[in-house]
């Protein structure tokens, strides 16, 4: 098997992990967490191949944040039957959004600058936000579901950038996801 084989299978592995992540993830199953620590382990290879370094190092964050998530999930469910949703107000996005503009800027200038990186600049807007979405779906913040759609949608391009066409392939898919799992925290919020 070639290494063009090999990266293919890997990416079909990466991407089923992926999806199974996100489908628990909307289901609000706990499970997500060991999927998604699976999957990231995969992207780590896939993306330090492609030459998308901060996407690189955004998988081993997923991967901690998997372990974090998925005790962060196990506490909530032995104190409660539902897992608790929340929100954050308007100052907090500024914030959030703030810090994620100015990151981006600064390791997409160093990228550009000392390494031989693929859209430095993209590949630090995607990680960064996705730092912040990934830490609000382990604290079960509603407008998670918002931040992946943004972040996904950009990703989408910077992933066929970088000829990984079935990950883009699963980043439209995502988007789907993302509009259902949405309306499914909603309710859950409003209920509670």
């Amino acid at each position: 098997m070639n290494f063009e084989n090999l990266f293919f299978f890997l990416e079909i592995g990466a991407v089923f992990l992926a999806v199974a992540y996100l489908l628990l993830a909307v289901r609000r199953d706990i499970r997500c967490w060991i999927a998604g620590i699976m999957s990231s382990s995969i992207y780590f290879v896939l993306m330090f191949t492609a030459n998308l370094y901060m996407e690189s190092i955004l998988q081993i964050f997923y991967i901690f944040m998997g372990v974090y998530g998925f005790n962060q999930w196990k506490s909530d469910i032995a104190n409660t039957e539902e897992i608790s949703i929340t929100t954050w107000n308007l100052k907090t996005h500024l914030i959030v959004l703030g810090i994620i503009l100015i990151s981006s800027y600064f390791a997409g200038y160093i990228l550009d600058t000392y390494t031989d990186a693929k859209l430095p600049f993209l590949d630090s807007l995607t990680t960064f936000g996705a730092l912040f979405a990934t830490y609000m779906v382990a604290k079960k913040i509603l407008e998670n579901w918002i931040y992946w759609f943004l972040i996904d949608s950009v990703s989408i391009y910077l992933f066929i950038e970088r000829e990984l066409y079935l990950t883009s392939i699963l980043f439209c898919l995502y988007l789907v996801i993302i509009i259902f799992g949405f309306r499914s925290w909603l309710a859950v919020f409003r209920a509670g």
